[in-house]
């Protein structure tokens, strides 16, 4: 982190309003000249710049400005905060055009065609369905399932080969769990006979 305040020029007008700072204490924390420190006490610059505190942002504790206003050659030191900046990107709903809403159908049509080990949640998660309308489709008693025709979804834009790669593998994951599962309760039955 920097160490310059969040916004420093509305800092510094509050500084400059509710504190008995000298205008070097403010300039030096706000990484301003004096002289515009000055010229917001006298009206000058700043106008209408609302004022912001740091007090309540965190970058100040009111024990730090009392202590530089006793002190003129005491420097104000903002607080240190980690503060975690996360590089994940938030995956955001976006819009689908009407003319593309009938691609969904078709995409699942597609989906449960080619990989037919992903669950009807899986494939209503990827394409943006509803789970009922893909298993109308699986079982082939969708309204307009005679008018569908499947299409690669990744083609079509509606999510990333990544997706269908993590979704695919997650269904493999499932499928040994159960075969693992299923052999389990055999020996359990052989066992007990």
């Amino acid at each position: 982190m920097s160490n310059t305040p969040l916004m420093p020029m509305a800092t510094a007008v509050w500084l400059v309003e509710n504190t008995t700072l000298t205008f070097k204490q403010i300039a030096d924390f706000c990484n301003l000249h004096e002289v515009e420190i000055q010229g917001i006490a006298d009206g000058e610059v700043a106008k209408g710049i609302k004022a912001y505190n740091p007090i309540i942002s965190g970058q100040l504790t009111r024990e730090e400005i009392e202590l530089s206003s006793k002190d003129e050659n005491r420097a104000l030191i903002i607080k240190s905060t980690d503060i975690e900046i996360s590089n994940s990107e938030k995956k955001t709903k976006k819009y689908i055009p009407l003319s593309k809403r009938q691609d969904k159908p078709d995409s699942a049509l597609w989906l449960i065609r080619q990989h037919n080990i992903l669950k009807d949640s899986q494939i209503a998660k990827l394409v943006g369905i509803t789970k009922n309308s893909v298993s109308a489709i699986r079982n082939k008693s969708y309204w307009n399932y005679n008018n569908l025709s499947p299409k690669d979804p990744v083609a079509l834009n509606l999510f990333t080969q990544k997706d269908l790669i993590e979704a695919i593998e997650k269904a493999e994951r499932r499928v040994k769990r159960e075969k693992k599962q299923k052999e389990k309760e055999k020996l359990v039955q052989q066992s007990s006979n």
